[in-house]
């Protein structure tokens, strides 16, 4: 099994990614974001994004009940429905789901998240959380009947309400319930860099034993993905790749060992 997550910036070759996964023989999830169509369409309707960045420094979406109506338009909505329609494409028999339909990913919302208001301690609350168990139930009768799962946000908490939450830790209880053998994760760079601005400085290989610092390098949506990261290899996790979905064909190239594998 191999957890497919693919990034939601606007340079993601999709259909590369797609034309790549027709041809592989290893059964697969896909879980992707859109965050660029998102914040597009904040933009369009005239409500963008607030971003907070937490006392740890890790960064997130202030998710208003506005903000997640945008959100479920741009993931679950229109990027879900077009990788559909091009697994179809190609062949693959495809299903679209967020995380609410058939209770996929169950989560809890978050009491608050600590910010700085200048130097002020605030506790900031919305409609977002963390992922705490899959479907596996669900998950598995897809897969079983030839299905490919295509998930993504938002998910539902404990109140059966929609929440958002990082695909990062979506992946994270998908690979504990599903024991997945590889995740590989398709952003918008060769892959972990030692320095965010030089592409040619791509770590090639990290040990797991290595992540907490590495984490502590980098700032922003890097951070966080690393904290993913290194919860999955927590929860068992065997082997991640981090590698470029920009190119011709992001999947073969990761499959071969292009960007940082992490093992």
């Amino acid at each position: 099994m191999i957890i497919v997550k693919i990034g939601g910036g606007d340079g993601i070759n999709i259909e590369g990614i797609i034309e790549d996964l027709a041809g592989l023989e290893d059964p697969y999830i896909i879980v992707h974001g859109a965050n660029a169509l998102r914040d597009k369409l904040a933009e369009d309707l005239g409500q963008p994004k607030q971003v907070l960045t937490s006392v740890k420094g890790y960064t997130s979406v202030y998710s208003d009940e506005k903000l997640l109506d945008v959100m479920m338009m741009a993931y679950a909505g229109l990027r879900n429905k077009r990788i559909v329609e091009l697994c179809h494409r190609h062949g693959i028999n495809a299903v679209g789901l967020s995380g609410l339909d058939g209770k996929l990913v169950q989560g809890r919302r978050n009491k608050g998240i600590r910010v700085y208001q200048g130097k002020k301690l605030k506790i900031v609350r919305d409609f977002s959380g963390k992922p705490q168990s899959v479907n596996a139930p669900l998950l598995q009768l897809l897969l079983d009947n030839g299905y490919v799962p295509v998930l993504t946000v938002p998910i539902i908490d404990e109140q059966n309400a929609a929440i958002n939450t990082e695909n990062d830790d979506v992946v994270r209880v998908l690979q504990k319930a599903l024991h997945a053998q590889m995740v590989i994760n398709l952003i918008e760079a060769p892959g972990f860099l030692a320095d965010k601005d030089d592409e040619s400085s791509v770590i090639k290989d990290i040990g797991a034993a290595e992540l907490e610092a590495r984490e502590q390098q980098v700032e922003g949506r890097m951070k966080r993905k690393m904290l993913a990261v290194r919860k999955l290899f927590e929860h068992g996790a065997s082997k991640v790749v981090i590698s470029d979905g920009r190119t011709a064909h992001p999947v073969a190239d990761a499959m071969a060992g292009k960007g940082t594998v992490i093992a």
